[in-house]
Protein backbone atom coordinates (compact mmCIF):
# COMPACT_ATOMS: atom_id res chain seq x y z
CA UNK A 1 0.00 0.00 0.00
CA UNK A 2 3.16 2.37 -0.18
CA UNK A 3 1.75 5.46 -1.96
CA UNK A 4 -1.57 5.48 -1.20
CA UNK A 5 -1.21 7.89 1.44
CA UNK A 6 -1.97 11.49 0.81
CA UNK A 7 0.39 14.02 2.28
CA UNK A 8 -3.26 16.39 3.34
CA UNK A 9 -5.94 15.12 4.73
CA UNK A 10 -8.21 16.84 2.66
CA UNK A 11 -6.67 15.94 -0.39
CA UNK A 12 -7.83 12.85 -2.18
CA UNK A 13 -5.37 9.58 -2.15
CA UNK A 14 -4.61 9.36 -6.17
CA UNK A 15 -1.44 9.22 -7.98
CA UNK A 16 -2.19 11.38 -11.09
CA UNK A 17 -2.35 9.63 -13.27
CA UNK A 18 -4.29 9.11 -16.29
CA UNK A 19 -6.17 5.58 -17.39
CA UNK A 20 -5.72 4.61 -20.46
CA UNK A 21 -9.68 4.23 -21.11
CA UNK A 22 -10.10 8.21 -20.26
CA UNK A 23 -7.37 8.75 -22.82
CA UNK A 24 -9.02 6.56 -25.26
CA UNK A 25 -12.08 8.41 -24.80
CA UNK A 26 -10.69 12.08 -24.93
CA UNK A 27 -9.20 10.97 -28.05
CA UNK A 28 -11.44 8.85 -29.53
CA UNK A 29 -13.16 11.97 -31.98
CA UNK A 30 -9.90 12.64 -32.89
CA UNK A 31 -8.63 9.47 -33.38
CA UNK A 32 -12.16 8.54 -35.52
CA UNK A 33 -11.49 11.29 -38.04
CA UNK A 34 -8.25 10.22 -38.65
CA UNK A 35 -9.22 6.36 -39.39
CA UNK A 36 -11.89 8.22 -41.85
CA UNK A 37 -9.24 10.43 -43.85
CA UNK A 38 -6.82 7.25 -43.79
CA UNK A 39 -9.68 5.07 -45.34
CA UNK A 40 -10.92 7.98 -47.70
CA UNK A 41 -6.80 8.40 -48.98
CA UNK A 42 -6.38 4.28 -49.27
CA UNK A 43 -9.59 4.57 -51.09
CA UNK A 44 -8.34 6.76 -53.48
CA UNK A 45 -5.70 4.93 -54.13
CA UNK A 46 -7.08 1.44 -54.56
CA UNK A 47 -9.10 3.22 -56.93
CA UNK A 48 -5.99 4.32 -59.10
CA UNK A 49 -5.18 0.43 -59.30
CA UNK A 50 -8.28 -0.54 -61.03
CA UNK A 51 -10.65 -1.35 -57.10
CA UNK A 52 -14.13 0.46 -56.08
CA UNK A 53 -13.98 4.03 -54.60
CA UNK A 54 -14.74 4.00 -50.58
CA UNK A 55 -16.97 7.68 -50.85
CA UNK A 56 -16.26 9.98 -47.85
CA UNK A 57 -19.66 9.11 -45.99
CA UNK A 58 -18.74 5.58 -46.44
CA UNK A 59 -15.20 6.53 -44.90
CA UNK A 60 -16.63 8.26 -42.01
CA UNK A 61 -19.37 5.56 -41.68
CA UNK A 62 -16.69 2.73 -41.36
CA UNK A 63 -14.09 4.73 -39.05
CA UNK A 64 -16.68 5.03 -36.34
CA UNK A 65 -16.28 0.98 -35.29
CA UNK A 66 -12.88 0.80 -36.71
CA UNK A 67 -11.88 4.58 -34.27
CA UNK A 68 -12.90 2.72 -31.35
CA UNK A 69 -9.32 0.27 -31.35
CA UNK A 70 -7.94 2.40 -32.56
CA UNK A 71 -8.35 5.23 -30.29
CA UNK A 72 -7.01 2.70 -27.73
CA UNK A 73 -3.74 1.94 -29.28
CA UNK A 74 -3.63 5.56 -29.04
CA UNK A 75 -4.26 5.97 -25.76
CA UNK A 76 -1.45 3.40 -24.44
CA UNK A 77 1.19 5.50 -27.01
CA UNK A 78 0.00 8.38 -24.87
CA UNK A 79 0.33 6.62 -21.51
CA UNK A 80 3.39 5.91 -22.16
CA UNK A 81 4.59 9.31 -23.58
CA UNK A 82 3.65 10.40 -19.90
CA UNK A 83 5.54 7.85 -17.94
CA UNK A 84 8.19 8.32 -19.95
CA UNK A 85 8.01 12.38 -19.28
CA UNK A 86 7.37 12.19 -16.00
CA UNK A 87 9.85 9.92 -15.08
Amino acid sequence: MSGTRSPSRKAPATDGKWPVWKLAILLYPATALTVAINLFLAGLIAHSAGFGVIGPVTAILWSVPLGIPASWLVGRWVRGLMDEAGG
